[in-house]
């Protein structure tokens, strides 16, 4: 959308490919293939880069990369950084990772122009930890009109005939949770686990030991295949404990998705009056909304219009683009 207006957009990449997207210049830089320097040495990599070209603004994502900040601001480049989520009470990280974050958090608000937040209870957090307010801009989430793809026929679904999840398999996300909760509540619609994990090698095995032709795990999917399952679906289940504005949460209530997510302050700023919210503890709690919502026809219609309305109106990426378009201009240097 920022092309589409006229201005000249470059990505930092980590794999190879064409050097342009739709009009979108792709700069492939490498990463040292690691889970803690990944991320890490591949924005080092970028931000080096970025000091020799013409960029007007630099946008950086999460807190774990603000260690460039310095470096930018030093070379007096207008930067923002979205912070993302409240990263270092994920369960996946161990001491040092929660340092850093730590420290990431510390380094956005003393050497970014701008921090940006995807919800105002981030927000909040960073004017209560740091005394700044961050601008919120959440992401955003439009299904285009389309054929739905054969991905109901391969996987063995019907429509509005199963119950469907969407996540990185991590701690925090709660996938064994839901798994489990579906099996004690006894509906029949089998249960599609969308998603992969790459950091929790042991609940990742877990997971696929709960596998049948009930509970099924077809790998991380995209495109018109991801979003044919969302539309599709019977129920959505959003399980996920710390975060923003989750992607797949506003996309499934964009897709006109009956929602059940998890009671959490972040999850009901997204969700409002649009979706049901459950408890994860004890996980009877979930299954018993399971077989509620799954028996009640007209409750699935009624959340199915509350909640397109809501994305709609509150998570179109045309004005997410007005918002980032106002920012980097406002960050620029009088001339």
């Amino acid at each position: 959308r920022l092309v589409q207006r006229g201005h000249a957009v470059s990505v930092y990449c980590r794999d190879d490919g064409s050097s342009e997207w739709n009009g979108i210049h792709r700069i492939v830089l490498p990463a040292l293939g690691r889970k803690y320097f990944e991320t890490v040495s591949h924005s080092f990599f970028s931000a080096l880069d970025a000091l020799r070209r013409d960029f007007d603004a630099v946008l950086v994502c999460n807190a774990a990369n603000a260690f460039v900040l310095p470096l930018l601001r030093a070379a007096r480049i207008p930067t923002v950084i979205n912070v993302d989520g409240i990263e270092r009470k994920r369960r996946k990280w161990n001491v040092l990772g929660r340092m850093v974050y730590a420290i990431g958090e510390a380094l956005s608000v003393s050497f970014a122009n701008e921090v940006i937040a995807d919800a105002d209870v981030i927000a909040d957090y960073y004017r209560e930890q740091y005394g700044q307010t961050p601008v919120t801009i959440p992401y955003g989430a439009e299904f285009p009109i389309e054929e739905d793809s054969d991905v109901l026929d391969r996987l063995g679904l019907r429509t509005r005939g199963y119950l469907l999840y969407v996540s990185r398999f991590e701690p925090e996300n709660n996938p064994l949770e839901v798994v489990e909760a579906y099996e004690k509540s006894g509906v029949d619609a089998p249960l599609v686990m969308l998603g992969k994990g790459l950091y929790a090698p042991d609940l990742v095995a877990e997971l696929h030991r709960h596998a049948s032709d009930r509970v099924l795990f077809p790998g991380a999917l995209y495109g018109r295949d991801y979003r044919t399952l969302q539309r599709n679906a019977l129920l959505y289940i959003q399980a996920t404990e710390v975060g923003g504005t989750h992607p797949a949460l506003i996309e499934a209530m964009a897709s006109g998705g009956c929602v059940l997510a998890h009671d959490t302050p972040e999850n009901r700023e997204v969700g409002g009056d649009a979706v049901g919210y459950f408890g994860l503890r004890p996980i009877e709690t979930l299954s018993g909304m399971i077989s509620e919502w799954v028996s009640k026809p007209l409750t699935q219609k009624d959340f199915r219009g509350r909640a397109r309305r809501r994305a709609e109106a509150k998570y179109s990426w045309d004005r997410v683009t007005d918002a980032y378009e106002a920012l980097f201009q406002a960050i620029q240097p009088r001339r």
